[in-house]
């Protein structure tokens, strides 16, 4: 978050710099994003060569990256629970659920994407 009285170039500024350090996080302490970043960095070749439109590269490559968006906001949802309180709670564990299942509904939308281009 940027600094309060903060505007123009040096708010830009600062707000990369809060997310560098989010994406840098995220790298160091979820498996499963850093996963995520080879699967994109293998897929996006292939999505360049394999699309026949720039609309269709566009699309396989949205897919993918759509996975490492919403891993990291189930990666925010899962510090602040734990933040909260590491003891068992049933609303904690849906939450972290929910998040999981988020993610993997993406993975899903992401076959079905890559699968629609390249069948259809």
């Amino acid at each position: 978050m940027a600094k309060p009285g903060q505007s123009g170039l040096a708010r830009v500024l600062s707000a990369s710099r809060y997310s560098y350090q989010g994406l840098k996080a995220q790298w160091k302490h979820e498996a499963a994003f850093r996963q995520e970043v080879c699967l994109f960095i293998i897929a996006l070749p292939f999505a360049l060569w394999l699309g026949d439109t720039a609309l269709e590269k566009a699309v396989l490559i949205f897919s993918v990256g759509m996975v490492l968006v919403v891993e990291t906001l189930n990666s925010s949802v899962e510090a602040v629970v734990d933040r909260i309180s590491d003891e068992h709670h049933e609303l904690s564990g849906r939450a972290k659920d929910l998040g999981s299942a988020a993610v993997m509904l993406t993975l899903l939308l992401a076959v079905v994407v890559w699968g629609v281009v390249l069948i259809g």
